[in-house]
């Protein structure tokens, strides 16, 4: 983890947060994520005609890992619609680093010591904080959790998956531009098909900040498979989640959703947590 590799993850934890922002801003969550998704088609095709084609090899783990982004992005709208932006991403993102860690070591041979292990066990505690909080004697919303749960492990899939991808593929570059490509089609396709003659009509008035979201989101995963070509894939997963921190900025502070000093104490477990296992890379 040199210090461009770290602020290049930074960077990525930064404008990712963002674009889950613009994306949760969007009122009608499939009008925004296919606004993200088809505007990273373009950006990906576009970006195709400028860089190297990935080898053969990488084909599988991108193939796999546009699918695995079709599901993402499907449980992430869940997410998104059944609970607040404040927890639902803390969770998805903070769940992904543990199971990244776990994957790492039988896929890509990298075994986590016993700093990993003190940080999954601190960030299990801080991701039951954040999940539990404003509660107040209710039921904890079990469908929000568990999409919530459920579009992390999506996230630590296709990171291990596009780890290897991206190692395979000789060019980090043309490996995002052709997923961006891949998946991109997808949820316009269905956008239109189920909207039909109102399809123009309801993109229009997000178009502006959808194309923005795109674009934030190739440059963040950009960033990212860069990056997990030059260290380890559970330090990379494990800094990138200090997003987290920023999307809990961004929820106290453009949505007003009470944060409260339990979450906040629950959060900092969490990054503490995620520290340790940086540390382990």
């Amino acid at each position: 983890m040199t210090p461009l590799v770290t602020a290049a993850v930074l960077l990525a934890a930064v404008t990712h947060a963002s674009w889950n922002a613009i994306a949760h801003k969007i009122t009608d969550k499939l009008v925004g994520f296919a606004l993200i998704s088809g505007g990273g088609m373009v950006i990906g095709l576009a970006m195709a005609s400028f860089v190297a084609f990935p080898a053969a090899g990488a084909w599988p783990y991108l193939l796999a890992s546009a699918a695995v982004h079709i599901a993402y992005y499907a449980l992430l709208m869940k997410s998104f619609r059944l609970g607040d932006f404040g927890q639902a991403y803390p969770i998805a993102r903070g769940t992904a680093p543990l199971v990244v860690t776990l994957l790492a070591a039988p896929f890509a041979h990298e075994v986590p010591d016993g700093w990993a292990a003190a940080g999954i066990a601190l960030s299990c505690a801080g991701l039951t904080g954040v999940a539990l909080w404003g509660l107040r004697g209710r039921r904890p919303d079990r469908a929000a959790i568990g999409a919530a749960l459920a579009t992390g492990l999506t996230i630590a899939v296709y990171t291990v998956v596009d780890g290897l991808g991206v190692r395979a593929s000789g060019s980090s570059l043309g490996y995002i531009a052709w997923l961006m490509a891949v998946q991109g089609v997808v949820i316009p396709a269905y956008v239109v098909w189920r909207l039909r003659g109102e399809t123009v009509a309801l993109l229009r008035p997000f178009a502006g900040v959808g194309l923005i979201g795109a674009a934030l989101s190739v440059t963040a995963y950009a960033l990212v498979l860069w990056a997990q070509t030059r260290a380890e894939l559970a330090p990379i997963a494990a800094l990138r989640e200090s997003s987290i921190i920023v999307g809990a900025a961004i929820g106290a502070v453009f949505f007003k959703e009470r944060f409260g000093a339990p979450r906040i104490a629950a959060a900092g477990l969490l990054v503490v947590g995620i520290g340790l296992m940086l540390h382990a890379g």
